[in-house]
């Protein structure tokens, strides 16, 4: 859901859209997509940014300050997997990767195995900051495990981030709020360059004290945007009109699983909003780079996630 086009409706409010200098938040447009998103998540405020490993990795940046420290998350998260190694080299923070109990989302339980809350006689680096991600691999990440681990956390002092890079998903497939979703945690990364269509961009929210800090760190990343409203219209734009279209993609996605399991592939993970995760292995004589060879002849493009796994993911430009 990253290879979206803008559309020409999208096109028209990017080119229609008022603009300024942000780094002087002089871009109404930017503003009020930040407000907006602010607003979405119930908190005080948020600060637009090129992507969502920056929108990430200011978080970390932002919530720590006193290394060595370390992060709890997800072994097979985003933020552990994908943004290379960003936390060690910008945050100088160690990352304590959780494999789940259940093998899809972290609970509390997992959580509280792996905080480090001495520093053992100065041989390691304490729990500072738990990262979560929902969705993970298009999987919705129970309300209830965010909440305990929200609440285990916060026992200590430790603050939360959510990579909610798909929260609009999450939202969309359960009927919950981003609110509701957001209300415990500290800081929550919203990207809009995925299954929002548009072609850059995220959202991190938290509160105003926080955010002004983040956006100093921004500054420091090179992040800050000038005339970013052409921007961020796009986003305003993909919360009023793509994000009421996802209910479609995720009826889609299930349609896919149903017929690939129908062919004999193995689903290997439950498919609850626009994603469908096969196995592959060496009974089925095709290797996973070999399917995904001939189906590009065919027009239809998926990646190896990991060795003997599939991804494909459904958006709002995919017809029935």
């Amino acid at each position: 859901d990253t290879v979206t086009k803008p559309t020409a409706d999208m096109l028209a409010a990017m080119l229609g859209a008022p603009v300024g200098d942000s780094v002087f938040g002089e871009d109404p447009t930017v503003t009020e997509l930040e407000r907006r998103a602010a607003e979405l998540c119930g908190k005080e405020a948020a600060i637009f940014c090129a992507s969502s490993t920056m929108g990430n990795q200011l978080a970390i940046r932002a919530h720590l300050h006193n290394p060595p420290e370390s992060i709890v998350c997800h072994a097979k998260s985003h933020i552990f997997q994908y943004e290379s190694g960003g936390a060690a080299l910008l945050s100088q923070a160690m990352m304590v990767p959780v494999t789940p109990s259940d093998s899809i989302n972290l609970t509390a339980a997992d959580v509280k195995q792996h905080l480090i809350l001495d520093n053992f006689l100065y041989h390691k680096p304490p729990t500072r900051l738990v990262a979560l991600e929902n969705t993970f691999s298009g999987v919705v990440m129970p309300l209830k495990d965010i909440e305990e681990i929200a609440e285990l956390a916060h026992s200590h002092g430790i603050p939360v981030h959510l990579d909610g890079s798909r929260l609009w998903n999450a939202s969309v497939a359960t009927g919950i709020s981003l609110a509701e979703y957001t209300r415990q945690m500290d800081s929550v990364n919203l990207c809009l360059s995925k299954g929002m269509g548009c072609p850059v961009g995220a959202v991190l929210v938290g509160s105003a004290a926080f955010i002004d800090k983040a956006r100093h760190f921004r500054k420091v990343f090179g992040g800050g945007w000038r005339q970013a409203g052409i921007l961020a219209a796009a986003g305003l734009y993909a919360i009023d009109h793509i994000w009421p279209t996802m209910k479609r993609s995720h009826e889609q996605a299930r349609r896919l699983a149903d017929g690939l399991t129908a062919l004999g592939f193995a689903v290997s993970l439950p498919v609850e909003t626009n994603m469908v995760l096969l196995s592959i292995d060496a009974e089925m004589g095709v290797a996973c780079q070999q399917l995904v060879d001939v189906l590009k002849e065919k027009g239809v493009t998926m990646g190896v996630l990991y060795e003997g796994s599939l991804r494909l993911v459904v958006h709002h430009q995919i017809d029935d």
